[in-house]
């Protein structure tokens, strides 16, 4: 099957196009991108140099020709919110599988999209999309979406941890704190101060207090599993490292839950699942573990003291966090194994 990529050149397209190049049952047929138009992908990503990349040259991004392209199975939208948005528009209703990276669809409710984000390029797609954890979301969007919204990194590490648990009445609705480091790559590839090698290097600080905008998601997708409203105070925090997440989770043990009923409401939740992976208790994740891997690693402890359980998660921002997991989302809509050009 031939696939394609809108905006290519950023981190995650960077990564989606090495792990396209080497998946065994898609060929990667095009790459776009505005300020690259018309060069060598190989000359852009210059670690491609010397294999098949050498033969594929970036085109502009032109949604309606985009649209128009029979021959692309699935495309992937490695783009800035809002500018997704207005290429969906054209693919779409032109009937092409879409998976896209940015936040522009991964909140159903307008109101609360328009809260965090803005005005929405494209409301009326909103029906058709769904948001896709692979390993929570129910196994009818592959039949029923008509483009699947890849969470984001921060929301990947607190719900697969989290959710199952509210679902299963493990950890309370109330006083859930979420703290969670983030490499500098999570920021893409953006020309500011704040992530110059300089300032980043042996320091780290939080931001985006607080009403950082994966809040939106992350609340909407908790109050589903909870079935009720689930309110959450997220801190996150820029740490001196390329790429990774870490996430560690406060939250008060229902009654009569004890570790034991946690785990088994893990194991339960995330048999057969090959990219979770639970660690005994008191074994934390480790983000350098999980690096260039699309496992999200996650672990918990329960405090007899304070009544709480602390969860930890460790993963790749730009693999389990982005574009590996938006290709884990294409092998599953396209009849592939789900572990398909992935580690």
């Amino acid at each position: 099957m031939n696939v394609g990529i809108v905006g290519a050149s950023g981190y995650s397209g960077e990564v989606l196009v090495k792990l396209l190049l080497a998946h065994p049952h898609v060929t990667l047929t095009a790459v776009t991108s505005r300020q690259h138009a018309g060069k060598a992908l190989s000359s852009v990503i210059p670690a491609l140099r010397g294999t098949v990349a050498d033969a594929l040259t970036f085109s502009n991004s032109d949604a309606a020709a985009l649209a128009a392209r029979e021959d692309i199975g699935v495309w992937f939208l490695a783009l800035p919110h809002g500018t997704a948005a207005d290429f969906a528009q054209a693919l779409v209703p032109a009937g092409r599988k879409v998976i896209d990276l940015s936040a522009d669809f991964r909140v159903t409710d307008l109101a609360t999209f328009e809260k965090y984000y803005g005005s929405h390029h494209a409301p009326e797609l909103l029906p058709q999309a769904r948001f896709v954890l692979p390993e929570l979301t129910d196994p009818s969007w592959r039949t029923e979406a008509k483009l699947a919204a890849a969470p984001g990194c921060y929301p990947t590490s607190t719900l697969v941890p989290l959710a199952p648990l509210l679902a299963a009445g493990i950890v309370a609705r109330e006083h859930i704190v979420v703290n969670s480091f983030s490499g500098v790559s999570g920021a893409g590839k953006k020309a500011e101060e704040a992530y110059l090698y300089v300032e980043r290097a042996e320091s780290a600080k939080a931001y985006g207090l607080v009403k950082h905008r994966h809040l939106a998601e992350i609340e909407e997708q908790l109050s589903l599993r909870a079935d009720a409203k689930v309110t959450v105070q997220f801190n996150p925090h820029l740490a001196p490292m390329r790429r990774g997440i870490i996430t560690t989770i406060t939250v008060p043990a229902a009654a009569g839950a004890t570790i034991g009923s946690l785990y088994a409401a893990w194991r339960a939740a995330y048999a057969g699942r090959p990219f979770v992976a639970i660690l005994p208790s008191g074994e934390t994740p480790d983000s350098a573990h999980v690096t260039g891997t699309n496992r999200v690693d996650i672990s918990a402890v329960h405090d007899p003291r304070t009544g709480n359980f602390v969860l930890t998660s460790a993963l790749d921002n730009l693999m389990k966090g982005a574009s590996g997991q938006a290709v884990q989302i294409m092998n599953l809509w396209c009849g592939f194994p789900e572990n398909a050009g992935l580690v």
